[in-house]
Formats: structure tokens, C-alpha cells, sequence
């Protein structure tokens, strides 16, 4: 299987995907932290699913519930180290807190949304107003940096983390080998975050599309 993730100094190479599934959550969620794309895409292929119920039914919203899922997971794969702690909780639990948690903030907003417009005076604060622009420049931010993926890879991500859809079923509805989709997803997800990563440092994205 070929990775096509940038190589940089002596950065461990990630392993392969048939050299993961006896590994534990908790050990994945290790490897995550060490920015392996196909560890981040095994725990997905596991807990995905189950992620994506978790939302629908705190959020009663197919869209938002893709949101919470996909912002939980790239919470995973950019803070994992500092804040997974194995001794307190299991790994898939800890993952679908984050998924709640994030299910939850999205329900206040949304609620927050409705009920502003019926309080007539009531100005939102700044505070709440600074929340919902980085939230929407935080979603542009992502779909401009998934636009500038390959369209298989573009297409095999959105399908995941919007649809909620597993590699296994990716690659039944492609008609793809399994092989072919997880390698996708890892050389999709590797150049996903080195753009959102341009972007923070550069400062100067534009969350526009070129036509």
C-alpha cells in the first residue's frame, strides 16, 4: 500500500493498515498523536458509525451531526497528546465524549439562533458573535482546504466524515478495494493538514472559491 505522506527527518513511518487492526483503541489513539494518518483512519473505520448516532440523536440534524463528528475527530488529530489520558477513561469513550460535547455546544447555538431574533432589543454580545464568525471561518476554512485535494481523495473524506459512511462500505459504494480507499483517506487526510496548517501560519487564507 502507498502512502503518499511527506517524509520529515526521522519521523516514524505510519503503519500499515493490516498491522492495526489487533491494536487497542487506546494504542491508535497513541499513534494519532504521533500524526498517523491510518491509525486516525482505523479508529474512525471503528468508532465512526456509532460517533455519527451519537450526534443524529443528540442533534436531530444530519448536517450538524456530521459537523460534531468531523470537529471531534480533528480534535483527536490535533491535540491527542495533551489531552487523552489513558488511566481515566477508555479511548472510544473519551472520543464520544468529545462527539457529545461538541453535539451539545452545537444544540446551545442553535438554540441561541432561534431565540435571539424573538428577544427584539437584546444585541448578542461580543462574545457570541466573535464564537459563531470563527465558527463559520473555521468551516470555510476546512471545505477551501478540501477543495484543493485531489477529487479522490476529496471524494473519499467527504464521504466518511460528512456522509458517515466506514472505508468498508466506501469501498463497496466506489467499487474500489478496501486497500485503494484506506490509501486515499491516509494521502487525503495527511495533505488536509498540512493546508490547514499553511493556513494558520501564513495567516492570509482565502476562504473564497476560484472560479
Amino acid at each position: 500500500m502507498t502512502i503518499s505522506a511527506r517524509s520529515v527527518g526521522s519521523r516514524p513511518q505510519p503503519m500499515r493498515s493490516r498491522d492495526l487492526a489487533h491494536l487497542s483503541d487506546e494504542a491508535l489513539v497513541a499513534l494519532v498523536a504521533r500524526s498517523d494518518e491510518a491509525a486516525l483512519a482505523e479508529l474512525y473505520d471503528r468508532i465512526g458509525g456509532v460517533a455519527y448516532g451519537l450526534a443524529f440523536r443528540v442533534l436531530r440534524d444530519e448536517s450538524l451531526a456530521q459537523d460534531a463528528v468531523q470537529e471531534a475527530f480533528l480534535t483527536l488529530w490535533r491535540s491527542a497528546a495533551a489531552t487523552f489520558v489513558p488511566e481515566r477513561a477508555k479511548a472510544s469513550t473519551w472520543l464520544l465524549t468529545l462527539v457529545h460535547r461538541r453535539a451539545v455546544d452545537l444544540v446551545r447555538r442553535e438554540e441561541r439562533r432561534r431565540v435571539e431574533p424573538l428577544e427584539g432589543a437584546a444585541e448578542p454580545t461580543v462574545e457570541s458573535a466573535e464564537a459563531s464568525a470563527w465558527l463559520r471561518l473555521e468551516r470555510e476554512r476546512v471545505q477551501a482546504a478540501l477543495r484543493r485535494l485531489p477529487d479522490q481523495q476529496r471524494e473519499a473524506i467527504e464521504l466518511a466524515y460528512y456522509g458517515g459512511f466506514s472505508q468498508s462500505e466506501l469501498a463497496e459504494r466506489l467499487g474500489q478495494p478496501l486497500g485503494t480507499i484506506k490509501s486515499r483517506m491516509f494521502a487525503g487526510l495527511s495533505r488536509l493538514r498540512e493546508l490547514l496548517d499553511e493556513g494558520l501560519e501564513e495567516g492570509a487564507w482565502t476562504t473564497r472559491s476560484t472560479s
